[in-house]
């Protein structure tokens, strides 16, 4: 049972991005940065993870590139404008990753965990006894249990997502109401 409160330095936090830190395109993709709305209470929720969390991590699926809609490059421009965004408010993000492959059997994308095995690669005191993965689809819940870690849902995009669930240890409303529930730094 995951209980907030233990929850130090030692933890590494996983966030998804579309429909948890910003507003997902209904039925369409981000495709740059003028498009990019963060949720109200995003930039508060990551700074009050950094001052929790060891390592903060983006794992995103993007099939719009790999649909060729939009480019590595745009893709990349998105990323470092919000990760400017999210410093600029005292937050921060450590390593992200995206599966651009449009094929769900792809061991990167989504729910398989290619992603938190590449970020355990490169952030070697990752612990997935002591992970949380955030997100609001099923398939993000999916995500972190394949890699043993906690999950929070967030009800951001699927309010009515029944519970209990199997795949889902705690669901909050937004990213800023799971921060909230924190323990003080």
């Amino acid at each position: 049972m995951l209980n907030l409160q233990h929850i130090d330095s030692t933890w590494t936090l996983f966030l998804d991005r579309d429909g948890v830190i910003n507003e997902e395109k209904e039925d369409s993709y981000i495709f740059h940065y003028g498009e990019f709305r963060f949720y109200e209470g995003a930039l508060e929720a990551l700074q009050r993870f950094a001052e929790v969390f060891g390592h903060i991590v983006i794992v995103t699926n993007q099939r719009g590139v790999g649909k060729g809609l939009m480019t590595v490059a745009d893709l990349q421009d998105i990323h470092n404008q919000m990760v400017g965004a999210i410093l600029a408010r005292g937050g921060r993000i450590d390593r992200i990753y995206f599966a651009d492959s449009l094929d769900n059997a792809h061991p990167l994308r989504k729910p398989q965990p290619g992603m938190a095995h590449a970020a355990q690669k490169d952030l070697p005191a990752i612990d997935f006894t002591k992970c949380v993965m955030v997100g609001n689809n099923i398939s993000d819940m999916e995500f972190g249990r394949n890699a043993g870690m906690y999950t929070v849902f967030l009800r951001t995009t699927s309010p009515d997502q029944p519970l209990p669930h199997v795949s889902i240890d705690m669901a909050f409303n937004s990213l800023y109401d799971f921060a909230k529930h924190l323990r003080p730094a």
